[in-house]
C-alpha cells in the first residue's frame, strides 16, 4: 500500500510533523551535534560523516522514497510557535500482509526533552498509522536503563512485552532492549488513537 502522494503532514497541539527537507540541513546539524553528549548514550554510533551535508542529503532522499513507497514514515518535529526543529520520530520496517505492522523510533534534542513534544508526536503517528495506513501493531525498544524512554512509551499506551538479547548495537557495543507494544485492537491499553 502507497502512502498518498499529497505533502504528509500531522498536526498535532504544537508541533508539525513532515518528513525532512534538505533545508532542515543546518537546524538538524546543529540540534544533533548540542545534543550529541545527550542522544549518544541511546543511539548507534554515528558515522565519523554523520552531520555533513552529504550524509543528510542522503537521509532526505531516503525519507522521501520510503513515504512513497510506503515502506516507513520518518518525520521531523517542527514546533509551530518558532518553527524549531525539536526533533524526530520514524515509523520504520512497515510490514503489510498478516503482520500490519511497523516499528518506532524517535529522537529528541537536548533541550527539548521532558517537555511533552515526543508524547504528542508519538500519539499522532500511532494514530495515523491506525486510520490511514491500517496497521495492527507498533512496536518500540529501548535500554532497559532509559527510564525516560519507558515512561514516554508507556504513557502514550505502550505494554510492556519482553527482552530482546543484542538487539541493536547502541554507542558501539551490542546492546539488549526491552521491548514494548501498542495494538489497535488492545482494550486495556487503549490510546486516544483509536
Amino acid at each position: 500500500m502507497l502512502l498518498p502522494r499529497r505533502k504528509l503532514r500531522l498536526e498535532t497541539e504544537r508541533l508539525t510533523l513532515r518528513p525532512p527537507v534538505h533545508s532542515d540541513f543546518r537546524p538538524w546539524s546543529t540540534l544533533r551535534r548540542e545534543s550529541e553528549s545527550f542522544l549518544a548514550p541511546w543511539e548507534p554510533s554515528w558515522a565519523s560523516d554523520h552531520l555533513s551535508r552529504k550524509a543528510f542529503t542522503n537521509r532526505v532522499y531516503w525519507a522521501h522514497r520510503s513515504v512513497s513507497s510506503g515502506s516507513a514514515l520518518p518525520l521531523f518535529l517542527i514546533r509551530r510557535a518558532d518553527d524549531s526543529l525539536v526533533g524526530a520520530i520514524t515509523l520504520d520496517n512497515i510490514r503489510r500482509g498478516p503482520a500490519q505492522a511497523g516499528t518506532l523510533g524517535y529522537w529528541t534534542g537536548e533541550t527539548f526533552a521532558r517537555q511533552g513534544y515526543m508524547r504528542e508526536a508519538i500519539g499522532a503517528v500511532v494514530h495515523y498509522a491506525y486510520t490511514k495506513l491500517d496497521l495492527s501493531r507498533i512496536e518500540a525498544a529501548c535500554l532497559p536503563e532509559n527510564a525516560a524512554s519507558r515512561g514516554l512509551l508507556e504513557i502514550s499506551g505502550f505494554k510492556y512485552e519482553g527482552v530482546a538479547q543484542s538487539y541493536l548495537q547502541i554507542d558501539g557495543r551490542w546492546r539488549t532492549h526491552v521491548l514494548y507494544a501498542a495494538l489497535r485492537s488492545d482494550r486495556r491499553g487503549r490510546t486516544e488513537a483509536g
